[in-house]
């Protein structure tokens, strides 16, 4: 009903506007066009169907901008609407003199014709400038235009907005982090990424498409887990060609702090004055200490370098030498740290069996 109902408006307002536009014409112009005496009749027609061809441009021009609305994202949508708003003020501020110059009656024409162009022209300028510069000029006024969590009144700063990578995503410990609440406010993920998941979970190689489809599971946790917290966001940049590109300049634009456990994008983003929260820092971070004379359950795997020497690891990969215990390769032993080594490659501790401490 609705359909049929903008469609009839369009006609009719188009035949209205071509009859009375025609209507206008000098009756000698007419006369030189039909050569008929009918002018009123032959006004009436051609205006008809002068204004039954605009009616359904009308139409199909209003369909596609219905359509490009709905697909537009609400920021960019605010940002076009305020644009258009200051381009209409300022064509009116500017061509407001015009009105004021004396122009003959037989060019009456020009004063119209120029206002209703230099609109449109004014109109879609600052569009554009909105299209181009409309994001900056948002995060400048509302740093968090995404944020939705609860802020103290005044008493505390709200939680940035966090864009998640694809390595991210695919490592699955921002499910746990998620569980526990050490993170908070929204997490972000961008349209881009998805894309890139869709194609490594799609690639021919089965270690690439195993670790793909489990980005894609942790993913949809998540959204089902917190759906008022994990949104997808439909920004793309055609013109930028690398995906880590689109995360920075997306993080730059709604200010906020990228996720990632990717080096190399960590420090092409902290170049760029883009905060990073790196998973793997924080796991390094939160990794226990052990001071010398601390004890710990270790299950000896292999010999080490040294004679008489047994290699273990922590749960969090962390290489434990101890001292006389190659005898215990494939047993779970008592050790004392004795000490601990920090290198390049991580962290190195080293111990000895807590039975040989006593009995020394």
């Amino acid at each position: 009903m609705l359909d049929t109902l903008i469609v009839v408006s369009c006609i009719l307002a188009g035949a209205g506007i071509g009859f009375y536009s025609v209507d206008l014409l000098p009756n000698s112009i007419l006369s030189q066009v039909t050569n008929l005496e009918g002018l009123g009749t032959v006004t009436a027609v051609f205006g008809g169907l002068l204004g039954t061809g605009l009616g359904l441009v009308m139409q199909t021009s209003y369909r596609r901008l219905e359509r490009q609305i709905k697909e537009l994202p609400p920021d960019r949508l605010l940002t076009r609407a305020v644009g258009l708003v200051l381009g209409l003020l300022i064509a009116n501020l500017m061509l407001a003199p015009l009105f004021l110059l004396p122009i003959p009656t037989e060019f009456g024409f020009i004063k119209p014709l120029t206002a209703v162009m230099g609109s449109v022209l004014f109109a879609v300028s600052g569009m554009t400038l909105a299209d181009t510069h409309g994001r900056s000029l948002l995060r400048l006024i509302s740093p968090s235009t995404l944020e939705s969590t609860l802020v103290a009144e005044g008493t505390l700063k709200p939680s940035k907005t966090k864009i998640l990578d694809t390595s991210c995503i695919i490592d699955g410990r921002i499910e746990g982090l998620l569980e526990t609440g050490f993170l908070e406010g929204q997490m972000l993920v961008p349209q881009f990424i998805l894309q890139e998941l869709q194609q490594v979970a799609d690639a021919s190689n089965d270690q690439k498409r195993g670790r793909g489809r489990r980005g894609l599971d942790v993913l949809n946790r998540i959204r089902t887990a917190h759906p008022n917290r994990v949104l997808i966001n439909s920004e793309d940049y055609e013109e930028i060609a690398t995906v880590d590109a689109k995360l920075v300049k997306l993080a730059q634009e709604l200010n906020a702090a990228l996720l990632t456990n990717d080096y190399n994008l960590n420090k092409v983003a902290s170049f760029q004055s883009v905060e990073v929260l790196n998973i793997n820092d924080l796991a390094q971070a939160i990794r226990p200490t052990y001071l010398p004379g601390d004890t710990m359950d270790l299950k000896i795997l292999k010999e080490g370098k040294e004679a008489s020497q047994g290699i273990g690891y922590l749960n969090d990969g962390t290489m434990v030498v101890v001292e006389d215990a190659r005898e215990y390769i494939g047993e779970d032993l008592e050790v004392v740290v004795t000490g601990a080594l920090q290198t390049s490659a991580g962290r190195m501790i080293f111990a000895r069996p807590k039975t040989s401490v006593v009995t020394s």
